[in-house]
């Protein structure tokens, strides 16, 4: 890609337009195609693409508000951002316990943490396979609550054929270089069904303001830069033929790790993930991920400490055991290397290398 994506550089440094130019307009009409949503907003990074989509959606709390904190539920095994982007627009981020299985939050989970106060829900995508939406959406209806997608992982998963970000008011997406949409810096973008939330995005991300210095609310700066959306048009054009390819990783790590004691992912059956990370779990996880890398085999701990632990929650009360599958997956899993272009003898050499040191 590097001569194609040249060229596309090449024009933006020539027409010096680099805040707000059409790259950033075509990209948000082809991933809102994409995902088959119908409106997008770039925004310039995940982490703000939750905080701009949390304020469209009503929870936001001024410095001059004397009322409680609006409460979101959130996963308590997840990135960190999904929980920090709650704190920051002034409300009270409320855990929930996940799945087990499939580390996504569990439905069963969430009722149990609604109050008066509860205004949203963050189901997390995480490591690329959709949470389980149904019941969610079920229960986020019942009590009226604003459900928003943390897809931040998972952009080209499908559940029941739906694209990743489609079931909710709106979905928030990451365009860090890790990702499998990754561009060249931080990036990322809202989409939704909803104009009226995508227009409520575009204000936020220019300092509210509507027309120029006018300001009805307060934003932030949270503008997709023009040179990070001319990449990510050529890139995503490549995006469904990378997930096959994570997915053709997938299934020789799967094969590969039969009758060890390598529990590999679960996913459901209405599910197709696009492997973002291919997570393993692992007795004595610290001791197995050392003598990995002293094998040469690049792996990688997603997460070590859990939302509910980190130190900056303290206030929120919570403690050792609130938590028990969330806790056990922050002490077992290992991430082990799955991207598009590793061949199968390097697969496989990484799970002979894992079976090796765990049986």
């Amino acid at each position: 890609m590097r001569e194609e994506i040249r060229a596309e550089l090449d024009k933006i440094l020539e027409s010096q337009y680099f805040i707000g130019g059409p790259a950033i307009a075509e990209l948000e009409g082809k991933v809102a195609e994409y995902s088959k949503v119908g409106h997008a907003a770039g925004v310039a990074s995940g982490t703000d693409a939750i905080i701009a989509a949390l304020m469209a959606v009503g929870v936001y709390r001024s410095p001059l508000d004397t009322k409680p904190a609006d409460e979101v539920i959130v996963p308590a095994y997840t990135f960190f951002a999904t929980a920090g982007a709650v704190w920051r627009v002034g409300a009270r981020p409320v855990f929930a316990d996940i799945d087990p299985v499939t580390y996504n939050i569990d439905p069963s989970k969430i009722e149990e943490k609604i109050t008066p106060r509860t205004k949203a829900i963050i189901p997390v995508h995480l490591y690329g396979q959709c949470a389980d939406m149904k019941p969610i959406l079920a229960i986020a209806k019942k009590h009226n609550l604003a459900v928003i997608e943390d897809a931040c992982q998972s952009i080209g998963a499908r559940q029941d054929g739906l694209a990743a970000g489609a079931f909710g008011d709106c979905a928030c997406l990451s365009f860090f270089p890790t990702k499998n949409l990754g561009g060249f810096g931080d990036g990322g973008m809202v989409i939704s069904k909803r104009e009226d939330l995508i227009n409520s995005v575009k204000r936020i991300r220019n300092h509210g303001m509507e027309p120029k210095y006018y300001h009805a609310s307060v934003g932030g700066n949270f503008r997709l830069d023009t040179i990070q959306a001319a990449g990510l048009l050529i890139k995503l054009k490549r995006l469904d033929e990378w997930g096959k390819m994570r997915r053709r990783n997938a299934d020789v790590y799967y094969e590969a790790f039969k009758g060890s004691n390598v529990q590999t992912p679960h996913i459901l059956p209405q599910n197709e993930s696009i492997f973002n990370q291919f997570i393993v779990r692992v007795a004595n996880r610290d001791a197995v991920i050392a003598k990995m890398k002293d094998a040469g085999v690049g792996c990688e701990i997603y997460y070590p400490v859990p939302l509910h632990l980190q130190e900056c929650f303290k206030p929120l009360g919570y403690k050792l055991g609130d938590f028990p599958q969330s806790e056990l997956a922050a002490k077992e899993t290992l991430a082990l290397p799955i991207y598009p272009e590793l061949a199968q003898e390097e697969l496989l050499h990484v799970a002979q290398t894992l079976k090796a040191i765990v049986g």
